[in-house]
């Protein structure tokens, strides 16, 4: 079976709870979910897949502390493993939405890891976002100031498709 890891980078707390829930619908012990300010990069080597989560702030900028942890994780070696993306965004932000999934992306990209999780951008309303690529997201974008209502049926939606994959 393979080892997941989760790590967030979370500023107002809306991120930490969504990998908590991501964490109980994939059966993620809390030992395995990280908050990224306090945990080290090297802790990805000890999973095969990786989960990684954060918001957007201001004109469409990654979470701080992902930043920076992500910069550390930018020089490893990531082959082998795989990665599956979350993040958290307003749509109301219409043309900045959930831009930090897709910074994430592009970070992640040079590591050689293999990405599964894409979510269909469809039941969305946004201007545009560097998570979307050919209308789809590379990854799990959340709207909890404004479709709070959808977010446990699209964490499913998409944990389902993540067992799926890692199967």
């Amino acid at each position: 079976m393979k080892t997941i890891g989760i790590f967030y980078g979370t500023t107002t707390g809306t991120t930490e709870g969504v990998a908590s829930e991501i964490a109980k619908a994939l059966g993620v012990a809390d030992a395995d979910v990280h908050d990224v300010s306090k945990t080290a990069p090297s802790e990805v080597d000890k999973y095969d897949v990786l989960i990684f989560g954060a918001s957007t702030w201001g004109d469409g900028d990654l979470q701080d502390d992902m930043q920076d942890f992500l910069n550390g994780v930018q020089a490893m070696d990531l082959k082998g493993k795989i990665a599956a993306l979350f993040g958290c965004g307003d749509e109301s932000m219409s043309e900045t939405f959930c831009n930090g999934v897709g910074k994430m992306y592009e970070m992640l990209k040079p590591t050689g890891v293999k990405f599964i999780g894409e979510f269909n951008a469809d039941g969305y309303t946004f201007g545009s976002s560097e998570s979307e690529i050919d209308g789809k997201f590379v990854g799990l974008n959340i709207d909890n100031v404004n479709h709070d209502d959808m977010t446990a049926e699209r964490v499913q939606k998409w944990t389902d498709e993540i067992k799926a994959a890692i199967a």
